[in-house]
């Protein structure tokens, strides 16, 4: 049985994965989704690793999912664990010294323009569903933005991108580009917006036992 740590992207928590967790666990395996403390100015990227790490306790087959934000976690924990795999799920995929509030200059990322919120990243969800996403966001006020990424290079494990074909916040052809600018990757691909493990638990479920 292989555990997946679940990291969740800006101002989310580990309700954000709520509907991929009883996937991942008729599939025989297990998951941590721990609250980032994101709502701590004291806290940066090392206290976001420190409670990914608590969750997981003393257990060693760890598979590291990083979601949009969570990619600048993800990594970190990763190397941390020696993960199994470290996949980054419509993540931020981070450049050594990086800061995350940098990274989007850095890759020429461009907002949409003309969309709502809810068009922009639950676009096929049901609207209760979204609703009750967006009254569970959090402030991020913790310290993170402005420090750099501390890993010299992204950690020696085996790493997957998957991209969500729906995306409209990082779209397929901006997340093929970094991806293979960044990590010499061809991403997967799943259907679903951009906050797909909502959406399309089932397929990103089978798609990361696959990666096993």
């Amino acid at each position: 049985m292989t555990t997946f740590a679940l990291i969740h992207g800006g101002g989310g928590s580990g309700w954000d994965f709520h509907r991929l967790v009883p996937e991942l666990e008729a599939r025989g395996h297990d998951a941590v989704t721990p609250d980032l403390p994101i709502t701590d100015p004291a806290a940066g990227l090392a206290e976001f690793t420190e409670t990914v790490l608590a969750a997981l306790g003393d257990r060693t087959d760890v598979a590291v999912v990083g979601h949009s934000y969570g990619g600048f976690t993800a990594p970190l924990v990763a190397a941390k664990v020696r993960a199994r795999v470290l996949v980054y799920l419509a993540g931020m995929i981070p450049a050594p010294g990086e800061q995350p509030g940098q990274w989007w200059g850095n890759t020429g990322f461009a907002a949409p323009t003309g969309l709502s919120e809810a068009e922009t990243y639950f676009n096929g969800v049901s609207p209760s569903l979204a609703e009750e996403c967006q009254k569970r966001v959090r402030d991020q006020v913790s310290k993170e933005w402005d420090e750099p990424w501390p890993l010299p290079a992204h950690p020696d494990v085996p790493t997957r991108v998957v991209l969500c074909r729906g995306d409209r916040f990082f779209t397929p052809d901006f997340q093929r580009r970094i991806a293979g600018e960044r990590l010499g990757l061809t991403p997967d691909e799943v259907d679903g917006p951009h906050c797909a493990p909502l959406s399309h638990p089932a397929a990103i479920a089978d798609l990361l036992v696959a990666y096993l």
